[in-house]
């Protein structure tokens, strides 16, 4: 099982990014996702997760500019960034609490990180 994401890079300030994440392997079935950063010297923190039925929350800071959405069908989670400002840059990381064909595999998935960076 893997978690690969994409849709980071350089934004001006105002700008927007989707960010995208996909999980492969032998999945049952995918329980939350969400979407996590961390920005130099900082502790990874949550951004937004979405459960299987669609029941979202997100940070504070994000509220009114980040949108997260799933695609169960294609196991995928995005997450819709809007207004980004500086301090949103950061590395974005996907998670996937999910169920595997494989008793083993269950648990708790990390992508690898994608940058953010927003600056003029």
């Amino acid at each position: 099982v893997q978690l690969v994401e994409s849709g980071g890079g350089l934004v001006q300030p105002g700008g927007s990014l989707r960010l995208s994440c996909t999980a492969s392997g032998s999945i049952f079935s995918i329980n939350a996702m969400g979407w996590y950063r961390q920005a130099p010297g900082k502790q990874r923190e949550l951004v937004a997760a979405i459960s299987s039925g669609g029941s979202t929350n997100y940070a504070d800071p994000v509220k009114g500019r980040f949108i997260i959405s799933r695609d169960n069908a294609k196991n995928t989670v995005h997450l819709q960034m809007n207004s980004l400002k500086p301090e949103d840059t950061a590395v974005y990381y996907c998670n996937a609490d999910l169920v595997s064909y494989h008793s083993e595999e269950n648990g708790d998935y990390w992508g690898q990180g994608t940058q953010v960076t927003v600056s003029s």
